[in-house]
């Protein structure tokens, strides 16, 4: 449900970090359409091919390639532009990498964070920050209701952890440094993320993608572990909601999960069963355990604050979403426009309107 204005936006300067991610990319777009000047800061993107490139959105954003753990390069992307709202995105996000490369996850993913507070800290400039961490910063107890955001922070893998870090470098600046200014901060923790243009490995949808394309039985090395999958523009539109509104009365500031409801926590089997319906041409998926590394097995979100204080819900439901996913990869598999598509299925998600 999108209950606030998006025209807020027109004009006004926002810096985001990560932009040449998945995420980054979709956010951009929105971005774009609703009139602010966008300034991104991020690594050139993290695949081939990617939402980033295959949107163009070096055609419409003013693109800094930097590294988060660069304060000195970050700062002067950030002073040059001097935004108003900062919305930090950059990260190592993918768990099985964080097993490959724990110092790195660490410091792209707590010093990073770090770092775009510091900038924020020595600047006079910005309203409005919120730092993007995950679902998985909770100590996971494997219970079957939600967690909240008074629930302990304690992230198992090195990636999650870094993330659990990165909230409490927040909690940190924002009681040490920002009590009693006029910069409101806040941090959201979304659930498992789905879209078209996210290419990255390890990832269910992504994996269903590339088999799909190859015309290949999908492999599923986790079918029973849930999770709160939702559409990339929900999350997207809740930050959009939660700085906007920050902004205007900086007493929102806070912790806000955003997740699906509960009836779109699905296990990852099931998910790849919706893949197939959607995709059709005797797609199949099969159960390929592996043994991996330690991931949670059962996690998902109480949403009840973000409900509760904005009126906020999901708008897509986990089989709209995948819909979606499947409509835009065959559109730009088979050579369509694109950016057309992508404009289709945000107005779609607001409503038809594309500013507010």
């Amino acid at each position: 449900m999108i209950n606030f204005d998006i025209d807020f936006y027109r004009g006004k300067r926002v810096f985001v970090t990560g932009h040449t991610g998945f995420k980054g990319a979709w956010l951009c777009r929105i971005l774009a359409l609703a009139g602010a000047e966008v300034t991104g800061y991020s690594l050139e993107p993290p695949t081939k091919p990617s939402a980033f490139e295959i949107m163009q959105t070096e055609t419409y954003v003013n693109s800094v390639i930097g590294d988060i753990r660069d304060y000195i390069g970050l700062k002067k992307a950030f002073d040059t532009a001097g935004p108003e709202i900062v919305l930090h995105l950059a990260a190592q996000p993918i768990v099985r990498d964080s097993y490959k490369n724990p110092a790195y996850t660490y410091e792209t993913n707590v010093m990073g964070t770090v770092n775009i507070l510091e900038c924020v800290r020595n600047s006079d400039c910005v309203r409005s920050f919120l730092n993007v961490t995950t679902d998985k910063v909770y100590l996971n107890r494997e219970w079957e209701w939600g967690y909240r955001e008074n629930d302990e922070l304690d992230g198992y893998d090195p990636y999650s952890n870094s993330k659990s870090c990165s909230e409490l470098v927040t909690h940190s600046y924002k009681n040490s440094f920002f009590a009693g200014t006029d910069t409101a901060i806040s941090t959201a923790r979304a659930g498992n993320v789905i879209g078209g243009g996210d290419f990255a490995n390890d990832r269910i949808v992504p994996d269903c993608v590339r088999a799909a394309m190859k015309n290949e039985d999908i492999t599923v090395r986790n079918p029973y572990s849930t999770r709160p999958y939702q559409h990339v523009l929900e999350p997207l539109f809740a930050y959009l909601m939660i700085a906007a509104k920050q902004y205007e009365d900086r007493t929102y500031s806070g912790w806000y999960n955003v997740g699906p409801d509960d009836c779109d926590c699905f296990q990852t089997g099931e998910l790849a069963g919706l893949f197939v319906k959607h995709w059709g041409g005797g797609l199949k998926w099969v159960n390929k355990y592996d043994g991996g590394p330690h991931e949670a097995n059962f996690l998902k979100l109480d949403c009840s604050k973000i409900k509760n204080t904005f009126g906020w819900r999901p708008t897509w439901t986990l089989d709209t979403a995948i819909e979606k996913t499947v409509e835009w990869t065959k559109c730009f598999i088979n050579g369509e426009d694109i950016l057309a598509c992508t404009d289709r299925q945000i107005r779609e998600f607001t409503g038809g309107r594309e500013n507010g």
